[in-house]
């Protein structure tokens, strides 16, 4: 493996050549901010915010896609960089309802996360907003389209999947948005409801509806288990408040984790006190179904029932 050294704020760090400037200063305990960036993502460069100045460059760089080299030197919050992210930012917020107080993810949204540490805030303008298209029709997820920053990670970890694939961009320039299909609802899409994109969404553009309402972040108590239903194990949240176990939240997919509703289901049934009823996808409709019917049990039930009863007539 080759090794280089370079001074990212005045801190010289020696890593593998092949990771990228942010990488390098992830490893070393430097956070350089991200809306589009994940590990376990196709890198896109969207969001423009991970921007850093390189000591030589005229321009500012992408600090999630620039490969370190020898000797660089980078400058994560210089005046110029700062400047440019605040920019970023106000026009995101320009473009953003100004709901944060009784917002779902409020507390753990990575736009109001990155808007206060960069004093960066609300403003009236006689602009144009993003179209306020609330989709309702899947009981799992809610996708507020006013919401949505176009970071595309909600597409790329869809299309990681190879049989899903559901979702993709439309139309173009400020008309920019996120499609299920051909534009359908997520009841006519072929969604599965895995939540992998409610897991990467860094707004409130997409929310868990079974764990909508249950209560504020920092009320929360959180229990991290795993899914038990196949080998895949993948991981899950359980979320509690005052000893009650509330609800159950899908966490980021791992490599070759490709997550589904039945093992959500399984987890929540497992963990939650008081489960909701759960809803299955009928001709293209989502209805409500009994657990042993949502979680394709009905058959093995009947024979278990049928084999135990046979068992007593022997004893």
């Amino acid at each position: 493996m080759n090794y280089v050294t370079l001074t990212i704020d005045d801190q010289k760090v020696t890593v593998p050549g092949n990771l990228t400037v942010l990488q390098a200063a992830e490893k070393h305990g430097i956070e350089i901010p991200a809306l589009c960036y994940d590990k376990a993502l196709e890198i896109v460069s969207s969001c423009r915010l991970c921007i850093v100045e390189i000591k030589g460059s005229s321009k500012l760089q992408t600090s999630c896609s620039t490969l370190v080299s020898e000797g660089m030197v980078v400058y994560t919050e210089s005046e110029r960089v700062v400047k440019m992210r605040k920019t970023i930012l106000q026009l995101i917020l320009d473009n953003h309802p100004n709901d944060c107080l009784t917002c779902e993810k409020s507390g753990e949204c990575l736009l109001q996360s990155y808007s206060y540490r960069y004093d960066v805030k609300f403003r009236d303008h006689d602009g144009a907003r993003r179209k306020e298209v609330v989709d309702t029709s899947s009981p799992y997820i809610l996708r507020d389209g006013s919401k949505c920053i176009l970071c595309s990670k909600c597409i790329r970890t869809c299309a990681q999947v190879s049989d899903r694939q559901v979702l993709s961009f439309a139309e173009r320039g400020f008309d920019t948005r996120v499609v299920a299909d051909a534009d359908f609802s997520l009841e006519e899409s072929k969604c599965v409801s895995c939540n992998r994109c409610v897991s990467v969404c860094p707004t409130g553009a997409l929310i868990d509806r079974r764990a909508a309402s249950k209560g504020r972040v920092w009320d929360l108590e959180i229990e991290e288990v795993k899914c038990n239903s196949c080998d895949y194990g993948c991981d899950f949240e359980v979320i509690k408040k005052n000893g009650n176990n509330l609800a159950v939240k899908v966490k980021k997919p791992g490599i070759g984790r490709p997550l589904c509703l039945k093992g959500r289901l399984m987890t929540e049934l497992s963990h939650v006190d008081n489960p909701e009823k759960p809803f299955t996808k009928q001709d293209g409709k989502f209805v409500e179904d009994s657990w042993s019917g949502a979680l394709d049990l009905t058959n093995i039930i009947e024979k278990i029932d049928l084999a135990e009863g046979k068992k007593g007539k022997g004893e």
